[in-house]
């Protein structure tokens, strides 16, 4: 059985109610996007609070919001965060993105790491085909959703399967969001990018390019990813 809780520097995740446990996509998007502090942001998908916790270690001055679909993810989100040193500046609500209403508010930036098997076979268990799947968030609707909560100018970070990313930024460049950074992630020397790290822009910007190697020919994580990630892990 794998272990309920994962401990980082500054805060620990229980995730044994949530679908989705602490995985290297989380931590990859909640230790790489390229934000500001003071930003007000939005964890769609937040499960475990995980990204939403990472983000707020990050930016000091943010307020973070987490939104789930699932309850039992929801609860122990709200029970991590409380238990964190960030609970004044980080709120979990239930809420698919689709049924977000923000009348007053838009976000400085939108950060996801989405369902996105979309031609694999479903898993039997429930929740855990509504957290890594697209039949509660397809693409097109979490990029619409995006387009409509982002302010002009804002951000939306995202961690995509390498072989979706083109598709993915079509979609997003024919809602006006335009790309401005992209990461190649590998996880090993020899093997292409499984993953691509991205940043949309409601504006047009000059896009870069980067490459993200997370272990090395011995198995080690790299240099590199140490360094991305080193105020986490333990």
């Amino acid at each position: 059985m794998s272990n309920p809780w994962f401990q980082f520097k500054q805060f620990r995740i229980e995730h044994d109610r949530c679908a989705m446990k602490v995985g290297t996509d989380g931590v990859l998007l909640g230790a790489w996007a390229p934000l500001r502090d003071g930003m007000t942001i939005l964890d769609v998908g937040t499960g475990s609070g995980l990204i939403a916790l990472m983000l707020a270690q990050r930016f000091p001055s943010s307020r973070i919001l987490g939104i789930d679909i699932e309850k039992s993810a929801v609860e122990q989100a709200h029970e991590n965060v409380a238990a964190s040193p960030f609970v004044h500046r980080v709120t979990i609500q239930l809420s698919a993105l689709q049924e977000l209403r923000t009348p007053d508010e838009t976000f400085d930036a939108v950060v996801c790491n989405p369902p996105f098997f979309e031609e694999t076979l479903l898993p039997p268990d429930a929740s855990r085909c509504a957290a890594r799947h697209t039949t509660s968030l397809p693409f097109n609707e979490l990029i619409m959703g995006a387009a409509r909560v982002l302010k002009t100018g804002g951000s939306f970070c995202i961690i995509l399967p390498t072989q979706a990313f083109e598709s993915f930024h079509l979609q997003c460049f024919a809602l006006d969001l335009m790309l401005e950074h992209r990461c190649s992630v590998q996880t090993s020397p020899k093997r292409s990018p499984k993953r691509t790290l991205a940043t949309f822009r409601k504006s047009i910007e000059v896009c870069r390019f980067d490459e993200q190697l997370i272990l090395t020919e011995n198995g080690r994580r790299s240099e590199a990813y140490q360094q991305l990630t080193g105020d986490f892990y333990l």
